[in-house]
């Protein structure tokens, strides 16, 4: 495989914070170096549901995950899977629903956390954080910064063709102080100034990438539900490839067999959506 791509997912970004409040992709969508589509979540729109969604490109009705309560090994091929059987080598830096959906389950603290396996039929290289104990009053979130690094230490390290990030950072704001609010404007800022050096590293590494949220929040931090708030995030891409006119909306059952073509791996015949890149 020699095709490279990255997926970063910053958790619980509705649209309207993603376009007014990330300068730095917004200024790569206007100076044409990035395009950027409205991204719509599957139902319902809560996060565990959503992670199983994008990485299998079926539904919740289909992959059986209905909330963060109900997380377990999925049975469909899904895109590190995928990228395996190309022969592809894959990385995660993200929540450990992750590993629990696609590697192991249940995830352990000690054998889980961080590891490299080469033979895996999954993930090569995890490296997860819990955020055991997560409440209103303590967020238990890794800095993006050192999760920005990670991914990109594991791409030098070991030549990831696949690397997912996931940070639940913003999404834990939101809930704690809803959007509305000077707190929420300023945390998107961090995140986008955190973000946007590492975005030339990897596209100067070979990498095509890939922005986006899960999921939405509404105006008091809620999401899971059928509103164009919870549900509507949006997608930036960087890359060589052809996509939709601006204005069209991306179905979140899209993302996966659009990573896999991008990357010359085998879309299976459970994911059912077309790609959007081409």
């Amino acid at each position: 495989m020699q095709n490279k791509l990255l997926l970063i997912i910053l958790d619980g970004v509705p649209h309207r914070n993603f376009r007014r409040l990330f300068g730095n992709l917004e200024g790569w969508v206007q100076s044409v170096e990035a395009r950027v589509w409205t991204h719509r979540a599957v139902l319902p729109s809560i996060s565990a549901s959503c992670y199983a969604s994008i990485h299998t490109g079926v539904s919740p009705q289909v992959h059986g995950c209905t909330g963060n309560g109900n997380v377990f090994r999925l049975g469909h091929p899904d895109i590190f899977s995928q990228v395996r059987a190309a022969n592809g080598v894959t990385g995660a830096v993200s929540h450990s629903f992750w590993s629990e959906f696609f590697n192991r389950h249940p995830f352990d603290y000690v054998r889980d956390i961080e590891y490299d396996e080469p033979d895996s039929d999954t993930i090569n290289h995890g490296r997860f954080h819990s955020m055991t104990g997560y409440g209103h009053d303590n967020q238990m979130t890794p800095s993006d910064v050192d999760l920005f690094a990670t991914l990109t230490n594991l791409c030098l390290r070991f030549g990831l063709n696949y690397g997912l990030l996931h940070t639940c950072t913003l999404d834990s704001m939101g809930h704690r102080f809803f959007h509305d609010c000077s707190q929420m404007d300023h945390a998107c800022a961090v995140m986008d100034e955190m973000l946007a050096p590492f975005i030339p590293k990897w596209r100067a590494a070979g990498y095509e990438v890939i922005v986006t949220a899960d999921h939405g929040q509404d105006a008091r931090g809620h999401h899971g539900g059928h509103d164009p708030l919870q549900q509507e995030s949006a997608l930036y891409y960087f890359g060589p490839a052809d996509g939709p006119p601006e204005g069209t909306v991306i179905d979140q059952l899209q993302i996966a067999p659009t990573v896999l073509s991008r990357l010359g791996a085998p879309i299976p015949e459970t994911m059912k959506a077309t790609p959007f890149l081409t």
